[in-house]
């Protein structure tokens, strides 16, 4: 009797362990007003972590779907709505990280990234810049 509740238990362990991942639809928040502004689609490629914009709830000037005139590269004047903003992160442990990784489309600058699962449906998502960082909290669409 003991082996089998052992065993049930495992399991259970085993399903609830697997059932917490990072992918999936998340809002975002501006940190300094607590607004609602954007959903990521956060989702694994080729064993990477990537994450694209695919709904703006803060629309400036009346643009629902913005370009990103300050982003470098190739997503200088792209649309921001299916602009990947996380790129590659790598798994370490029970977080992910990237050297800039994560481009913030409102100032057009690339950071070194860390996301984790605080719990099922908040996630932790960390910028760097050197020594400083900057921490959001994104929570799970239901």
């Amino acid at each position: 009797m003991k082996t089998l509740l052992s065993f049930t238990a495992l399991i259970l362990f085993s399903l609830l362990s697997f059932s917490q991942t990072v992918e999936g639809n998340w809002k975002t928040y501006d940190d300094e007003t607590g607004d609602l502004e954007s959903e990521v689609k956060i989702y694994k490629k080729d064993g990477k972590i990537y994450g694209k914009i695919i709904k703006i709830y803060k629309v400036k000037n009346g643009e629902t779907n913005p370009v990103c005139e300050l982003c470098p590269g190739q997503r200088k004047n792209k649309h921001v709505i299916g602009m990947n903003i996380i790129t590659g992160l790598s798994k370490d442990g029970g977080e992910w990280y990237g050297d800039e990784s994560i481009l913030d489309p409102n100032n057009g600058e690339l950071y070194d990234c860390k996301i984790w699962l605080e719990n099922n449906n908040k996630l932790a998502v960390r910028g760097y810049l050197g020594w400083f960082f900057r921490t959001q909290y994104w929570v799970r669409v239901k």
